[in-house]
């Protein structure tokens, strides 16, 4: 079933597909399970790996944004919180309760970030992962024995969630053939194909394992490639604006002792306005991230010099014991999609996080922004919109109003399905 020779099989067997969509990171893989719990024939093409870049480069995290939430953003924080709620019921294998510590050096942060995690706690409603608190000095250091004491005046505890990445992509691959989609990783999309009309009504893909083109046929393409939405757009419009401005954020990966226990460290504010997590993970510690503007994007990032520095300049204000270059045990850079800005003095960090879809006169339908937290309701919003444009109808269209409660199967959660979907080995 997971092979890629019978997926191969349902691809050469299938004239006209309901929905195609390009790209299989968190986005592209949610639309797909949206499509096919509601019954259409759907087909995704990757052009590599599923997850290969930006969903499995993230911090690990399932949250609603506390730094959105000091940005006033509160439709998108309550809109995460609920959708954090949903993730830890519907993979909950995958999805984790995490404490976390802002460490404090003015009486003021007490009550601030006090104050701020409050509101936090109460837009999660029901589906809240558990009551912030101030906690002292003494059992702030009881708890976090590495941060710098000099003046610390207490911490605020919250909690939030952790995930892994890249192992929630693979288990929504698997769910998306279980419910009749087909699923092709190392398919290129090589160009769009029109009618008379000028309609996207299909593309043209190369497999890069064969070296084979397909003609593929669709009543509505999903653009959902992220950094690379823009190329897709160019293939629909030679002449259409670019849409995307990539940003770069990097983690570092040092070992365990670090943080010396089971709670993560949330650094508020750094000089670049963002905020810096220290997260347990896999006994050692993520620690990110950055948000640097780049010009240009590719399958592989590279970390910049200055932004590992930053890291660890920022990271030792708050330790006991310095963090060096040679404390690094790896670096993983992921490119975030955000709207290209409108000015050249519009910062990163003032970019809006919420998710866009874009409908061409093609109607080719292209998913921008968002993030892992939030992959469900783009899913929604995005299958919803296709609906209403072109009438698609099904008699398992029902399914539409339950995808939010719909748990992902974690029966053939075994080390070797990631090979067994993309067809290699590991």
């Amino acid at each position: 079933m997971f092979n890629r020779e019978n997926q191969m099989q349902s691809l050469e067997s299938q004239d006209l597909w309901d929905v195609i969509v390009i790209g299989g990171g968190a986005t592209g893989l949610g639309v797909a399970l949206d499509c096919s719990t509601r019954g259409y024939k759907t087909l995704l093409l990757e052009q590599v790996d599923y997850a290969k870049g930006t969903s499995s480069r993230s911090t690990k995290l399932v949250h609603g944004g506390v730094r959105y939430l000091a940005q006033g953003n509160i439709d998108l924080v309550r809109e995460a919180l609920y959708e954090r709620g949903l993730m830890l019921k519907n993979a909950s294998h995958l999805v984790r309760n995490q404490s976390f510590i802002i460490p404090n050096y003015k009486r003021w942060d007490n009550f601030l970030y006090g104050f701020g995690m409050k509101v936090y706690d109460l837009l999660s409603g029901k589906l809240s992962f558990g009551a912030s608190k101030y906690i002292k000095a003494k059992e702030t250091l009881a708890r976090l024995s590495t941060l710098n004491k000099i003046n610390l005046k207490g911490g605020v505890v919250y909690h939030d969630g952790q995930f892994d990445d890249a192992r929630l992509a693979i288990n929504i691959a698997q769910s998306c053939i279980e419910n009749g989609a087909t699923l092709l990783n190392h398919f290129k999309v090589q160009s769009l194909k029109k009618s008379e009309q000028g309609i996207v009504n299909g593309l043209v893909a190369l497999d890069t394992e064969t070296g084979n083109n397909y003609d593929l046929k669709a009543r509505v393409v999903v653009n959902a490639t992220g950094v690379f939405t823009d190329e897709v757009l160019k293939m629909d419009e030679a002449h259409a604006k670019n849409t995307i401005r990539p940003s770069q954020g990097i983690h570092l990966v040092v070992d365990a002792y670090f943080l010396a226990g089971q709670d993560a460290i949330m650094i508020p504010k750094t000089t670049d306005g963002r905020v810096l997590f220290l997260v347990p993970w896999h006994n050692k510690v993520v620690v990110g991230t950055t948000d640097t503007l780049l010009d240009s994007h590719s399958l592989e990032p590279k970390p910049l010099e200055e932004e590992i520095n930053f890291i660890l300049q920022t990271a030792n204000q708050y330790l006991n014991k310095k963090m060096t270059r040679a404390d690094v045990r790896s670096v993983f850079a992921g490119l975030r999609p955000l709207a290209a800005p409108k000015d050249a003095n519009e910062k990163t960090k003032e970019i809006s996080r919420s998710h866009k879809i874009i409908v061409s006169d093609s109607q080719l339908i292209t998913i921008t922004g968002g993030k892992w937290t939030s992959y469900r309701k783009m899913a929604q919003d995005t299958v919803n919109k296709i609906i209403a444009l072109i009438s698609l109808s099904t008699s398992f269209s029902k399914w539409g109003s339950n995808f939010k409660y719909f748990s992902l199967s974690c029966s053939k959660l075994l080390p070797s399905l990631y090979s067994r979907i993309s067809g290699t080995t590991k």
